[in-house]
């Protein structure tokens, strides 16, 4: 693998590279390392809701003001998606980037320790707001990077299988903080969350240098044009403005991760308050085992999609996403007390699992050249769980938990209208379906679009190149 040399941190934006044509095989290495990366946002995802609870109790704060460690977090997501990560992953490649949001995402574990010890619950959020930008750098490359690494035909089951390591991370976190910190006294459980931060920290470090010295494919924009030449999606010949599929996705991930955030956000508030005899630490260990279903519906999903093509996948888990929460806002309000409102929780946690990564590899589909800049509009929408949560929070303090979650009830209904579209209306359909169709990567060899062997020592050429001999003819080779 070359370790012990390091390369430089800039990639070829306007040639094509053996990236383009990727097999199952080639792309087993950088997939995993890459996957590490779901793993560490997901443990974080999981642990500040955690903290949410955990800070209501120890600095008195109610849950409105609580989101704001979520208002922190994911409203750095649209300044790194589409700012400065954008601009490193445009200008210098994936590695870059990685390295960048593990750099950042161990400056603001950091910092996040004196604010801890202080007891400052605005140096906290300033501290997340931090990690935030290294979590949004991070999500804008690896979540591009799964779903272009490999034959385009697998695309929403690798980024599926990828995020179902998110999954297990935001599982391990909640159930570590019942233990860690409703299980002491607030000095102690302050204090362990100082040393979770700085473990985070060094682990961080220890991964950017092994992507430092890591030898993984920079799949460019002339790659991604290739994909789009060669599948006939033609979706890339119009301007970026006019790339309406792109930002109707956008649109999607903006309301679909603010309902997805608020509730896990107030899950363990909801349970306390709707099921009999559960404290906060009862709670938290509900709202692991609900990661847990959230996980499975992952590892579920990936196997469906082997069946069933992933939109039509997509519009059932998310149409079911709304028909459980409904008796989940409902039952509350009965009156009484019982495991019902919890166990329709489970289940909506279990339908939402697919539908973040799915949004993305559509909404990526048939991009080409327009690929990197348009993952970052996809990755902004994250900014949805900075404006949903606090909105929820609000709702529980005036009409309680159940009447609360009727605002991620409206958002999760106007992202329904993206899974829709992608299996009605016919110009998403064909360029959604043109990929999955390709069988690029799929063969034993990789071969360029003249049919000739790519030499891996030899210069990649130029879009200009590839359009010159992928002028239909009799010789021409379908990959």
């Amino acid at each position: 693998m070359g370790f012990f040399k390091i390369r430089s941190l800039k990639a070829p934006r306007n040639q094509t590279t053996k990236a383009a044509e990727l097999t199952l095989r080639e792309s087993i290495w950088p997939i995993c390392l890459v996957t590490v990366l779901f793993f560490l946002w997901g443990f974080s995802y999981g642990l500040l809701d955690t903290l949410n609870k955990h800070f209501q109790n120890v600095l008195d704060v109610d849950q409105a003001r609580s989101a704001g460690l979520q208002a922190a977090y994911f409203g750095a997501y649209p300044i790194a998606s589409i700012g400065h990560a954008a601009w490193i992953l445009r200008h210098y490649g994936y590695r870059a980037t990685f390295i960048w949001g593990l750099c950042l995402y161990a400056l603001g574990a950091i910092i996040s320790i004196p604010c801890i010890k202080a007891k400052s619950f605005a140096g906290f959020c300033m501290s997340i707001f931090i990690i935030g930008n290294g979590l949004g750098s991070l999500e804008t490359a690896a979540n591009p990077f799964i779903t272009i690494c490999g034959p385009p035909k697998y695309s929403e089951m690798r980024i599926n299988l990828s995020q179902a390591f998110n999954g297990i991370g935001t599982v391990i976190a909640p159930a570590l903080g019942s233990y860690v910190f409703f299980a002491f006294d607030d000095e102690t459980a302050l204090a362990n969350v100082q040393w979770v931060y700085l473990a985070i920290a060094v682990f961080v470090l220890i991964l950017a240098v092994l992507f430092l010295f890591s030898n993984i494919p920079e799949i460019t924009d002339a790659d991604m044009a290739y994909q789009v030449q060669e599948t006939h999606a033609a979706a890339d010949d119009l301007p970026f403005r006019k790339q309406y599929r792109l930002f109707h996705a956008a649109f999607a991930q903006f309301c679909y991760t603010g309902a997805q955030v608020a509730i896990a956000s107030f899950f363990i508030n909801y349970a306390v308050n709707t099921r009999p005899d559960t404290d906060d630490s009862a709670g938290a260990q509900l709202f692991s085992g609900a990661q847990a279903a959230f996980t499975v519906g992952r590892f579920v999903g990936v196997i469906v999609m082997k069946y069933f093509r992933p939109r039509q996948v997509f519009l059932v888990f998310m149409a079911c996403c709304i028909i459980f929460l409904i008796p989940a806002v409902a039952l509350p309000g009965t009156g009484q007390i019982s495991n019902a409102p919890v166990v329709m929780l489970f289940v909506v946690l279990f339908f939402e699992s697919i539908c973040f990564p799915t949004i993305v590899a559509l909404g990526m589909r048939g991009l080409g050249r327009h690929t990197k800049r348009g993952s970052g509009y996809i990755i902004a929408g994250v900014v949805g769980g900075a404006c949903v949560p606090p909105l929820t929070g609000v709702a529980n303090d005036r009409h309680g938990n159940g009447i609360g979650m009727v605002v991620p009830l409206v958002f999760l209904t106007a992202a329904l209208t993206y899974a829709l579209a992608c299996n009605t209306v016919p110009s998403y359909k064909k360029a959604i379906d043109s990929l999955a169709d390709a069988d690029i990567g799929l063969r034993g060899e990789n071969t360029d679009v003249a049919g000739k062997v790519l030499d891996e020592e030899k210069p990649g050429h130029t879009v200009e190149e590839d359009a010159a001999v992928s002028a239909p003819g009799p010789t021409q080779s379908k990959v």
